[in-house]
């Protein structure tokens, strides 16, 4: 416990007093011409501002926003895809004394009605089109909103909106009259203030918004550079929203210390291409990304010569022996490390260049479980896919693993200066600076989630072994309690599931009944494939779901699973679906996460009928 604090109060002198505002300052002068944000640009290549100008633009918005009439400790919200101008709007609102808040492009009026009020947003500044007709019908309900600016297709019949570039020369036309201005508001700017609020996606009623503070955000800042120990001046991609924190601290915070250019790719579809051209040095991804990037490999790999597929497969065990071998206790032998170089310089690294992960020194998962079958696949490239686990009441991840010390199948161990503890019922508990003070504007969840002693309770069932590396076993609330009395993470079972090509998402259901049972969709981007390669006419997924070929490879995924799980936690009755689960659908989150009981309830006449069947 004296180390853990002792390494915590160095942490916290080394950040003491530091604002997003002062390291912006730090950084363009120390590094003026490096680059710092590239947008694609249509027909190829890619618009780049340094550090320097990146800043100047930020000063000219923090001018603009005051213009605007934006007080000190209000917010902007902000909705559009990752592009350079999103980065410099909420710097620029934390430069006016404000904050950012990144709205999910995702969320239903509703949802952005109340976001927007809670928040208290007396700005907003909007992609284009498509996101204001997410905010048209609510606009009536949002008094206090005072001004919104459209990057694209502002209309010009309403003093509301404003376009971007006019309001881009209404901060020139301020910093220039009254500089000094400008500067008094991002000086007075203090760590303990807030830089953001993030809503949590919810899987059920209405979104949390967190409030984050400069120390908070600094405080993960330094714990990640501590754990990734990347190079000044790297390459990375941003394409997860800045709603979400991982995307927050990896693409708009940790590159103000680490001087990093950021890509930014402007739409999922493109991360392929994207990876390609910019060889990022760090990636982080959740999950499904991981997950549909190994089935469109797979998919390739399956229609080479069957002597190339061998050849594939015994690099990527050399590939899995090596990794595996540096695990934490672990010990990489000659012998290992001669098969894994040969396996390398032949096969290996010509793969992860074709995919963009040929620089990459740090590639690393979270928000939810990735199953042990998709990181072996990514170990037997040499890639050390290593998983980190927080929230966003946490400021991000406040367990790691790191490239030197891991272990597969764990979170890793405590961040520096992070207690971690394991609560009598099972519950994941931790105190740090990182832990968000409360939630906003509600006094009682915040009475839950933090302690009197302040321990942020996370909601999460987890283990930890002799060598300080935890586990997560599920979610506490989801955590199926079969009929038998028998406490079983659907996770687990969901995770062996899609392990085979065919299964997009699983959801694993048994509550208060005698055994599981589980509905499965088929992968929209890998199931057509499969069927063309074995002559299977279809006209579309619901059409493959009911085709007899199709079923009799999936009974056999199901049966593959349940090897590897406990008897009471095999799958006895199973139902495949003819449509794929999305954010627009309501099935996930937009941090793809599954909305379990939405599932539930949408299907719960086809599991009802499992049970009787």
């Amino acid at each position: 416990m004296a180390d853990v604090l002792g390494v915590r109060a160095e942490i916290e002198r080394r950040i003491a007093g530091r604002t997003v505002c002062e390291q912006l300052r730090q950084v363009a002068e120390s590094h003026p011409d490096a680059p710092a944000y590239s947008d694609p640009v249509e027909g190829g290549g890619w618009d780049t501002l340094t550090y320097a100008e990146a800043r100047g633009r930020v000063l000219e918005i923090a001018a603009g926003l005051a213009a605007l009439g934006l007080e000190p400790g209000e917010s902007v919200a902000m909705m559009m895809v990752n592009r350079s101008e999103h980065v410099l709007a909420d710097l620029g609102a934390v430069h006016a004394g404000g904050l950012g808040c990144t709205v999910y492009s995702t969320f239903a009026p509703d949802q952005i009605a109340f976001v927007a009020a809670d928040v208290g947003a007396r700005i907003a500044v909007l992609g284009g089109p498509a996101e204001l007709a997410r905010w048209a019908p609510v606009l009536d309900r949002l008094p206090d909103l005072r001004k919104i600016i459209m990057l694209e297709g502002a209309p010009g019949d309403d003093d509301r909106f404003m376009a971007w570039q006019d309001f881009l020369d209404l901060g020139r036309a301020r910093l220039a009259e009254d500089p000094a201005g400008v500067e008094a508001r991002w000086r007075a700017v203090a760590a303990d203030d807030v830089v953001t609020v993030l809503y949590t996606s919810g899987t059920t009623g209405m979104p949390k918004g967190v409030p984050l503070s400069h120390t908070n955000v600094f405080y993960e800042v330094e714990s990640t550079d501590r754990m990734t120990a990347l190079p000044v001046q790297g390459t990375q991609i941003s394409y997860l929203t800045y709603a979400h924190i991982a995307e927050r601290v990896l693409s708009l915070y940790l590159p103000l210390v680490k001087v990093s250019h950021v890509y930014f790719c402007t739409d999922l579809a493109n991360l392929g291409a994207t990876l390609g051209q910019v060889r990022p040095m760090m990636f982080f991804g959740v999950p499904r990304v991981w997950e549909k990037m190994m089935a469109r490999l797979n998919a390739v790999l399956s229609t080479q010569p069957a002597e190339q597929q061998e050849a594939a497969r015994q690099a990527m065990a050399a590939g899995v022996a090596y990794v595996e071998a540096g695990q934490w206790g672990g010990t990489v032998t000659p012998e290992i490390q001669a098969a894994y170089d040969q396996a390398d310089g032949a096969l290996l690294s010509i793969i992860r260049g074709m995919i963009g992960f040929d620089r990459a020194q740090w590639t690393a998962t979270g928000a939810a479980p990735l199953s042990d079958e998709v990181q072996r696949f990514y170990a037997g490239l040499g890639l050390k896919v290593i998983d980190v686990y927080g929230m966003t009441e946490t400021t991000g991840a406040f367990t790691g693993n790191s490239p030197a010390c891991y272990r597969l199948g764990t979170v890793g161990r405590a961040e520096p200066g992070v207690e971690v503890r394991i609560a009598d019922d099972g519950e994941i508990l931790t105190r740090s600076p990182l832990n968000t003070g409360g939630y906003l504007n509600r006094p009682e969840a915040s009475a839950e989630l933090v302690d009197a002693d302040g321990w942020l309770h996370t909601g999460d069932i987890g283990t930890v072994d002799d060598d300080g590396f935890y586990r997560v076993v599920d979610r506490k609330k989801e955590l199926i309690i079969t009929a038998g009395g028998e406490n079983i993470s659907p996770a687990e079972i969901e995770n062996h599931l899609k392990e085979h090509q065919l299964i997009g998402q699983a959801l694993a259901y048994g509550d208060n009944r005698p055994h599981p049972v589980a509905v499965l969709t088929l992968d929209g981007e890998i199931a057509p494939g499969w069927a063309q390669a074995r002559g299977i006419t279809f006209t579309d997924l619901t059409d493959l779901a009911e085709h007899p070929e199709v079923l009799k490879e999936v009974e056999a995924a199901v049966e593959a699973a349940n090897t590897k799980l406990a008897r009471v936690q095999q799958v006895k009755k199973w139902a495949l679906l003819g449509t794929e689960w999305t954010i627009e659908t309501e099935e996930l989150t937009p941090s793809l996460k599954l909305k379990r009981r939405v599932v539930h309830a949408k299907y719960a006449e086809l599991i009802e009928r499992l049970y009787a069947g």
